[in-house]
């Protein structure tokens, strides 16, 4: 069954309601996101109910924060696609508005996930989950409201991975910031991917047989700056390597940072279709060079670096052979 998104709490139909849910902003849907929607699920399975998943849109950290830089790990569709994936069968993205904003942690629990709201089964949420106006809410308190609206509780302790690799969106902030894409995708489960539609740019890349394909970066947080081994996945599920730039492109400076991919091997047009890019692998800071020929002859370089790199992620090449002389 495909995952049915409901972006309400109020006046559902009782077809929509009844989950066991996993709560939480859910951002990257990373593994420690997965031990608490396993929680859920082993609830769900138990007692015979639909596997659901209460997010938030926007996350609370922008309304909270409007002018916070850009952070987010995903897209709501990305999120979507990824609980999808891990067979929820319902997505609640619950509207994060001043009325949400203003709810007390009492007030959250019985209206919204009370009999009148989702009227959930179960919700399994994190140790540190907290909920309601001031963040008042605790995993302890949610459960005592429970008791009241006829929904048990389960909070999820605090998940590493077994070499200590802490499991958090926060700690994959750090690492895509590191340019570290390997750590990045050890917290994720997969690689980190930045969607969006391809948008006409200077078309710079043409005049040098390079033709990019450019994605503004909107609400998505910014990685390292600099040049990535990528796989694009196109509208109809094709998947194409590349070598992308991601930033201000010093040589040719740009006002707002951009993700530009030259996809291997492709000859299309891609304006105003949506894709999404992985970036599989850093490959080298942004630099400046002395001129257009340099810049050849370093795109070259980069391209032959980007299929090494594929080749190993995808398990073709041992690592060492991708290793520069």
């Amino acid at each position: 069954m495909a995952l049915t998104v409901i972006e309400t709490w109020r006046d559902l139909p009782a077809s929509a309601q009844g989950a066991a849910v996993a709560i939480g902003a859910f951002d990257g849907v990373h593994r420690g996101h997965q031990a608490v929607i396993d929680a859920a699920r082993q609830v769900a399975r138990q007692r015979d109910l639909p596997l659901g998943v209460v997010s938030f849109d926007p996350h609370p950290r922008r309304w909270f924060q409007p002018d916070a830089a850009p952070f987010r790990l995903m897209s709501p569709g990305q999120m979507a696609r990824a609980l999808d994936g891990l067979g929820v069968d319902r997505l609640y993205r619950l509207p994060f508005d001043a009325d949400m904003a203003a709810l007390s942690d009492q007030a959250f629990a019985l209206e919204v996930l009370g009999p009148d709201g989702l009227h959930i089964g179960h919700a399994a949420v994190g140790f540190d989950f907290t909920f309601g106006k001031g963040r008042s809410g605790s995993p302890e308190a949610l459960a005592r409201y429970g008791e009241q609206a006829g929904f048990t509780v389960s909070p999820v302790a605090r998940v590493d991975d077994a070499d200590g690799l802490k499991l958090s969106s926060s700690a994959v902030r750090e690492a895509l910031k590191a340019g570290d894409m390997a750590r990045a995708t050890a917290i994720l489960g997969r690689p980190f991917a930045i969607e969006g539609e391809v948008i006409h740019g200077d078309k710079r890349g043409r005049t040098i047989g390079v033709p990019t394909l450019n994605i503004a970066l909107g609400d998505y947080m910014r990685p390292a700056f600099g040049i990535y081994a990528t796989r694009t996945r196109l509208a109809e599920g094709r998947v194409i390597d590349g070598v992308a730039s991601l930033g201000v492109r010093p040589m040719y400076l740009l006002e707002q940072p951009l993700l530009e991919v030259w996809l291997f091997d492709f000859d299309g047009d891609l304006y105003g279709r949506t894709v999404e890019t992985e970036l599989v692998a850093f490959l080298r800071p942004e630099m400046t060079f002395d001129g257009l020929d340099a810049l050849k002859v370093q795109i070259e370089a980069d391209a032959t670096a980007a299929r090494a790199a594929l080749a190993v992620s995808a398990g073709l090449m041992p690592a060492a052979s991708a290793r520069p002389a």
